[in-house]
């Protein structure tokens, strides 16, 4: 990748998660096989692992995306939607992994089901992205302000979730929050 290029995986099967943690990560660190490996792990005597799809198609939960981020020393942090987004430290944030609604389609055909899709966003040469593996291409959401402004049209949606990705150090001092967050 060179500089300037923000790298962005494109949705293959249900590997969205995979593709968030890629995309989050700026790089190809993930794979189907290493996140089936992460859900072996995770539920080592089920016949039918309760971590993906029975289809084996990935649709991977939560917890095998904290898995995967702590191997690369990092950690997953849930955000409680009832904080403002404005009580982010944003420097102290590597990206963010979102968990939104996401409609069904057959082709051209979209269908009136809603799933889950993980999505990532991270600042890449001083400007957010939003990194969907949905989208074609990355697209740019701005800065900082821009940015709050849609991580919180993303968490009004009611079933949307949104972890953080910050170095473990981050996560134990919780410095991912502004020192005058009264409930830190």
């Amino acid at each position: 990748m060179s500089e300037g290029e923000v790298f962005h995986e494109k949705q293959r099967l249900e590997l969205c998660a995979i593709h968030a943690l890629n995309n989050v990560l700026q790089e190809r660190v993930f794979t189907k096989e290493t996140a089936d490996d992460i859900c072996k792990r995770l539920a080592p005597q089920c016949v039918v692992n309760p971590h993906r799809s029975v289809f084996g198609t990935g649709n991977y939960d939560v917890n095998v995306i904290m898995a995967a981020l702590q191997s690369r020393g990092l950690s997953a942090v849930w955000w409680d939607k009832r904080r403002s987004v404005q009580s982010l430290c944003l420097e102290k944030v590597q990206g963010f992994i979102l968990n939104v609604p996401s409609r069904v389609s057959l082709g051209i055909v979209s269908l009136p089901l809603r799933r889950r899709h993980w999505l990532a966003v991270r600042q890449v040469n001083g400007q957010y992205y939003n990194l969907d593996s949905k989208l074609k291409s990355p697209t740019c959401i701005g800065g900082e302000s821009e940015l709050r402004s849609f991580l919180n049209e993303q968490l009004s949606q009611d079933v949307a979730e949104m972890l953080l990705v910050v170095q473990r150090e981050v996560e134990e001092d919780g410095s991912w929050l502004t020192p005058d967050d009264p409930r830190k």
